[in-house]
């Protein structure tokens, strides 16, 4: 199970990057930034009671 979470904080890392050098507004980079990093921590914490 551990790979998953790894495979998943990868693909939520990879989006962020492409979110940072795509989007030129900055808030909607910030606002996908928060979006994924509370996913990140939402997949973590699910990892943790599993």
């Amino acid at each position: 199970m551990k790979i998953r979470l790894i495979l998943a904080l990868c693909a939520y890392g990879a989006l962020a990057l492409l979110a940072g050098l795509t989007l030129s507004n900055r808030d909607m980079r910030l606002a996908v930034w928060v979006l994924l990093g509370g996913l990140a921590i939402r997949t973590y914490t699910a990892s943790l009671r599993e």
